[in-house]
């Protein structure tokens, strides 16, 4: 087209060309908008434009297409030529097999994506769940495209959150641990909140007694709800609840201690305290390593946060931040002027914001002399630049304006080319119908919970449809299959919007799901399996039905579609090409044989086409870490 529109009008660039694919394949495999675009600028009518370009085009140079025609007042209509579309696409699927379309980028770089991060203080929750899974998705897609990709883990291990848990570790005597290690911790961390939060609200009413204001009456509403969860947490665990509120009892000034805590383990001043928290951190990120293991989520880098305080990389770069002029103090608290810099160097359009957005400013120096996460953030990013040209850091769409305030003050540093690199996916929650999550409350179903249940429900299904299948391989394909709707169901919404968990969507083997993907491919498999014919005598010119177009466009694309989700970061747009192409081989195993379909050339090339669809839908699923099982 670019040909005939160049030799009609040689001085139009090729901005003008726009193809796309239409609604109901009868008008074509693609269409193009072109001769109206173009018309208006050159004062012709579409149709007459359109069938001008049409002239142009001479079909018999282009194998793939069997013609182009005008319709609907001037759209420009391309047909392929299925014979020689199907016979090339299926066998390149069959010759390039696990390869077949991951198309290699002509740019590759060195990617570093920093995914799950999560505090050490508690098991991973289903709350948190889409983190590793999405960024787990991230990396394959990405090392698909070519890209030399690194999976980091941030070990959040700074901050009060930390010094609460190594303090009620420390009052219960540092005590053995007893079950999965990050879930021992998350109840230590969860009773020792509960009791320092309603001491807490003790001694602060006890200040606001005399007061008139609503401030008091606030506080006893705050009381009186952890009176009530302190009450479940004690019928549930009566004896470790004793040990903490007896030993926590011993202690005056509990904020005091959790407070120091804190600030001599950010500057690393006690060796005692580094030990103990670090110690503390490590027993609950064993159980969380574990957890990712079980759903094949691996990490090459474990990164801890408190390195960098000290190694002095954080003060280093508050005493650089402060010589360029964007670092102000509020009273006994630093701040880093983050609409300053976006204003000096005009960067509101190109980060997306509108021109009378103010920016707040970052906190980065707390009045007890310790940092805030995103202060700490930044000699990170730096060091995460040193070994990658680009980096995506996968976090909830929560922390977008922490994440666009490091992005300045990378800016602000003169580190332009990093600002640049610096990639936030995000990504919005997975939440429960009825059921509000929180940590500190005590009050979450782990990962670890919910992976069991999945594959429970899967072995249920297994059981139903392959009753005869030997013990070990029900074993092996309920994990599988389990494991893979939890995936599928955190995927394959976009990630801007919230996933709401229901196990009537996730384990299901009727639409789309995990499962139902899986059982297409497995059904898939079966025909092969059964069909042994030597396939080199295929005639791909009897494939005539418009299901059969369809299915082979399908396969065609998948390069396409996955460039596409290299370029743009969307891994819900594999899980949702995988469904599309399972629906439309379910339909197609319906309607048509395969095996016993006449003449035996057709039989042949229903086989070849099968064949190539089960390639298609292993290396999606691949991208999105699913495993494709061939027996279910």
């Amino acid at each position: 087209m670019s040909e005939a529109i160049e030799a009609l009008y040689p001085s139009l660039s090729a901005e003008y060309l726009s193809v796309e694919i239409p609604a109901n394949m009868i008008f074509g495999q693609l269409a193009s908008t072109v001769s109206f675009d173009l018309g208006r600028k050159l004062k012709v009518s579409p149709q007459k434009l359109a069938a001008q370009i049409c002239g142009g085009i001479e079909t018999e140079n282009y194998s793939l297409l069997r013609d182009v025609e005008v319709a609907g007042g001037g759209y420009i209509n391309f047909h392929a030529n299925f014979a020689d579309l199907s016979k090339v696409t299926v066998n390149s699927a069959l010759a390039l097999d696990a390869a077949y379309g991951y198309v290699k980028t002509d740019k590759p770089e060195t990617v570093i994506v920093e995914h799950t991060s999560a505090n050490p203080i508690s098991p991973i929750n289903i709350g948190q769940a889409r983190n590793p899974i999405l960024g787990d998705a991230l990396a394959r897609i990405l090392a698909a495209r070519g890209h030399t990709v690194f999976r980091h883990f941030y070990v959040d291990d700074v901050g009060r959150q930390t010094a609460v848990v190594a303090y009620g570790y420390k009052k219960l005597g540092e005590p053995p641990l007893k079950g999965k290690p990050d879930h021992y911790i998350g109840l230590i961390y969860t009773l020792t909140s509960c009791v320092i939060e309603i001491n807490r609200l003790k001694h602060r009413i006890e200040q606001e007694k005399n007061s008139t204001s609503d401030t008091l009456e606030q506080l006893r509403r705050h009381l009186d709800e952890w009176t009530s969860i302190a009450t479940e947490l004690e019928k549930k665990h009566p004896k470790l609840f004793g040990q903490l509120l007896k030993k926590i009892a011993e202690d005056d000034d509990i904020e005091g201690l959790v407070s120091s805590l804190n600030l001599n383990y950010e500057t690393g001043a006690d060796s005692a305290v580094k030990k103990l928290v670090r110690d503390v951190c490590k027993l609950s990120l064993d159980g969380i390593k574990e957890t990712l293991a079980n759903i094949e989520v691996v990490f090459d880098s474990w990164d801890w946060e408190s390195t960098f305080t000290w190694n002095s990389s954080v003060s280093k770069i508050l005493e650089r931040l402060k010589a360029t002029g964007y670092v102000f103090e509020k009273g006994p608290v630093l701040e880093f002027d983050a609409e300053k810099v976006a204003a000096e160097f005009k960067l509101k359009q190109a980060f997306g914001l509108k021109e009378d957005y103010e920016i707040p400013s970052l906190t980065l120096l707390r009045a007890d002399s310790t940092t805030l996460y995103t202060t700490r953030d930044i000699p990170y990013s730096l060091w995460k630049f040193e070994k990658a040209e680009k980096v995506i850091n996968v976090i909830g769409m929560e922390q977008r304006l922490p994440q666009l305030q490091l992005k300045l003050a990378l800016w602000a540093l003169g580190h332009v080319n990093q600002a640049k690199g610096l990639i936030h996916f995000g990504h919005n929650l997975v939440t429960l119908p009825g059921y509000k999550m929180s940590s500190r409350r005590g009050r979450y179903i782990t990962l670890d919970e919910v992976v069991a249940e999945a594959i429970r429900r899967a072995r249920d299904e297994v059981e139903h449809r392959s009753p005869t299948m030997s013990e070990d391989q029900k074993h092996k394909i309920s994990r599988i299959v389990g494991i893979g709707a939890l995936k599928y169901a955190l995927i394959e919404v976009d990630p801007i919007k919230p996933v709401v968990f229901t196990w009537d969507r996730v384990i299901n083997f009727e639409r789309n799901s995990a499962p139902y993907i899986q059982y297409s491919y497995a059904r898939a498999c079966s025909i092969l399996r059964k069909g042994t014919k030597k396939l080199n005598e295929a005639n791909y010119s009897l494939l005539v039905e418009p299901l059969e177009h369809d299915l082979v466009f399908a396969l065609s694309r998948f390069p396409e579609v996955f460039v596409d989700v290299a370029e743009n970061l969307k891994p819900s747009i594999v899980a949702d090409f995988a469904n599309g192409l399972a629906d439309k081989f379910n339909r197609f195993y319906s309607l048509f044989p395969v095996i016993k379909a006449q003449p035996e050339p057709l039989s042949k090339a229903r086989l070849a086409m099968v064949k190539a669809i089960t390639v298609v839908l292993r290396n999606s699923l691949e991208l999105i870490g699913i495993v494709a099982p061939e027996k279910m």
